[in-house]
């Protein structure tokens, strides 16, 4: 399948995967200011934004597969929530085919066990899910306010992410349901320390839906990441504290990237 993906700038490759049910347009103006510095890749998952949805696809791993072609060679993968977990499986799959990790409120389990607390209960995604059979609007809209709970600027920022989230229309419900389900059942945590490539993870401090806990065991069970927390945000630092947010990721993106060749195109293998 064809995914849309809007390219910006100039240089070294920059993937960005986005979350469940929003799209490539969300991310805000400070990509502004890595335009003349790297090449931006902004994906639309299937079924969210402009790419359409392929009825075949039931699980992260054929998420990843159809997702992996967007990827340039060498690229540097930023993964925010659902989005995260992606760029967690690719590396894990091609471990080749990326330079470095991003992981923005991200997690490699979203659902708490008896072995991993710091997550949502299940029957928080079970609520979701039920709820989207009824009204995906809706329930869309719920999803997005708990984003943004406990944030400093949560009324700012779930204003931004309604008004993003309309600018390329409403996501297909059948990638809704897949997507939940796939945040439901997913568990990287036997796999991502075999992912021993550069890693930022990046966390709110505030997070309701991945808790700064899960990316504490995140950076610490990646071979070669640093956790960045990010004081009073929550799920979208990079949308609430836009600037702090760049400050953690512009250097992290710098020493990756220095010898990378500007521009430089081409698939992942």
């Amino acid at each position: 399948m064809i995914l849309h993906v809007e390219q910006r700038g100039n240089g070294p490759d920059l993937v960005l995967l986005h979350g469940w049910a929003l799209h490539g347009g969300l991310w805000g103006s400070w990509l502004d200011a890595l335009e003349d510095s790297y090449r931006l890749h902004l994906v639309d998952l299937p079924g969210h934004g402009h790419s359409a949805w392929s009825p075949g696809l039931r699980s992260l791993e054929q998420l990843a597969a159809a997702v992996r072609p967007t990827i340039p060679r060498g690229a540097v993968v930023l993964g925010w929530s659902l989005g995260g977990l992606l760029a967690l499986e690719i590396a894990g799959r091609w471990p080749r085919a990326i330079r470095a990790l991003v992981l923005v409120a991200t997690t490699p389990r979203f659902v708490q066990a008896k072995d991993w607390e710091p997550a949502v209960p299940p029957e928080v995604l079970q609520d979701f899910a039920r709820s989207l059979r009824v009204d995906h609007a809706r329930t869309v809209q719920n999803f997005l306010a708990l984003q943004t709970r406990g944030d400093e600027q949560a009324a700012s920022t779930l204003r931004l992410m309604r008004r993003q989230l309309e600018s390329h229309g409403p996501p297909d419900p059948r990638a809704l349901a897949t997507g939940l389900e796939i945040l439901r059942s997913a568990d990287l945590r036997s796999r991502i320390g075999t992912i021993a490539i550069p890693a930022l993870v990046a966390a709110g401090e505030n997070d309701r839906l991945t808790p700064p806990g899960a990316a504490r065991a995140l950076a610490s069970a990646l071979p070669q990441a640093r956790l960045a927390l990010m004081p009073r945000s929550a799920h979208a630092p990079f949308l609430s504290h836009p600037d702090a947010f760049l400050a953690e990721l512009r250097p992290f993106l710098d020493r990756c990237t220095a010898s990378a060749a500007p521009g430089r195109q081409g698939s992942a293998a």
